[in-house]
């Protein structure tokens, strides 16, 4: 019987009680009765708050192995990042394997050929039709899937996707004991990608024996060389941390990635996809990166007032301001008691010296102001300064000194 540092234990124990002392009105156990692997197995399921509020919401999946582990690590996290508006909430799926050491046989694997055994299979089935189907049946499911293992069963996880028709859209191998010709598998399959987006995100600790870290470095070396765009990659190496510990680093570091286009655009997202497009281009970036995030993640967002704020620059700066009118009318669609809309269309006919039109909506964006909003003033010297460019009186400002 392999034993557990009573550390490990400790840790777990408390990240659990406090994950289960704040949230044990959203998880529930499920016993499953599953015809694949003649037996019943014992789910631990958390169900967001918002569920219950809104009829029509779907919600991302995720199934969690080793659940006594991982689980409850994932859920807190889950659970920060949706806060934070880093990611969208999801409905959690944890798999508990450890109570007889059912890890062992579900995740077991021929060393021959690499494949799963007859029992691998079995449990194979189990998540790719049973339990993926139920779920689909009893819960509002968007089509985004995640799915998580550790040491053994983040290389049991793969299967799902060299399959033809991956079963997931998302993998976190924590610490992976990969198989030995996973890696070969893995770039045979990801080289042919051509649909839905991949994301794959690996985590390594100095702590794994030398064999393990050879064939994870060897793994990253063969998928960080692959160029298809629609494989997403990240690879975590942890030198300052234990393997029980790159858990809690394996986490928010593998949600940040795979939900990157979820969030606010960053800096990083700017510069690699923005900075250089023109203005049309831009606006359709951002219009469909909010298609994209209602597609899979069911989340109906407006587009946020950062996203928006992220792009002025080259609305603004390029074509000559062509395209402000355009982006004014997105955002009085989206944010109708705003002045911010207005304010660009008002920007728009100024440029073109139109200025009965530019005072029209200056003055609708200026009504749209509450009466102590510290900005009203500044706004106002939009009105007066079109007022005086009508009126020819209008001196620019590098004129007066």
């Amino acid at each position: 019987m392999k034993i557990i540092a009573p550390k490990k234990i400790k840790l777990f124990l408390i990240l659990s009680l406090i994950v289960n002392t704040l949230l044990s009105q959203n998880i529930h156990f499920k016993k499953f009765d599953s015809q694949e692997l003649e037996n019943d197995r014992y789910l631990k399921i958390y169900i967001p708050d918002s569920y219950q509020n809104d009829s029509t919401k779907v919600y991302p999946l995720t199934i969690v192995l080793d659940a006594e582990y991982l689980f409850d690590v994932y859920v807190g996290n889950s659970i920060l990042f949706a806060k934070k508006d880093k990611a969208p909430e999801q409905i959690i799926v944890g798999i508990n394997q450890n109570y007889n050491e059912e890890r062992y046989t579900d995740c077991s694997y021929d060393k021959e050929n690499s494949l799963p055994t007859y029992e691998g299979e079995s449990f194979y089935r189990f998540i790719r039709g049973e339990l993926l189907d139920y779920f689909e049946e009893n819960y509002r499911i968007s089509p985004f899937k995640t799915i998580i293992g550790n040491t053994l069963t983040a290389n049991f996880i793969n299967y799902f996707l060299i399959e033809e028709y991956p079963g997931f859209n998302a993998f976190i191998n924590i610490n992976p004991y990969y198989a030995m010709d996973m890696p070969t598998m893995l770039q045979q399959k990801i080289e042919t990608l051509n649909n839905e987006n991949i994301y794959y995100y690996i985590s390594n600790s100095k702590y794994n024996s030398e064999k393990r870290k050879d064939l994870i470095k060897v793994t990253h070396s063969v998928l960080n060389n692959i160029k298809n765009s629609k494989f997403k990659y990240k690879f975590d190496q942890f030198d300052n941390s234990s393997k029980t510990a790159s858990i809690g680093q394996s986490m928010p570091s593998a949600l940040a990635f795979i939900f990157e286009m979820y969030s606010a655009i960053s800096k990083e997202e700017f510069e690699k996809n923005i900075k250089d497009l023109s203005p049309p281009d831009a606006i359709a970036y951002l219009e469909n990166k909010y298609v994209e995030i209602d597609y899979l993640f069911g989340s109906n967002l407006k587009i946020r007032e950062k996203d928006i704020f992220a792009i002025e620059s080259i609305i603004l700066d390029k074509e000559n301001g062509d395209y402000l009118k355009n982006f004014g009318e997105m955002i009085n669609k989206l944010y109708k008691d705003s002045p911010l809309g207005d304010y660009y269309i008002g920007r728009y006919y100024e440029t073109g010296g139109k200025y009965k039109q530019a005072l029209r909506y200056y003055k609708n964006g200026y009504m749209k102001l509450p009466e102590d909003d510290p900005n009203s003033d500044g706004y106002y010297e939009n009105i007066e300064r079109v007022l005086d460019k009508r009126n020819g009186t209008y001196i620019e400002q590098n004129q007066e000194n």
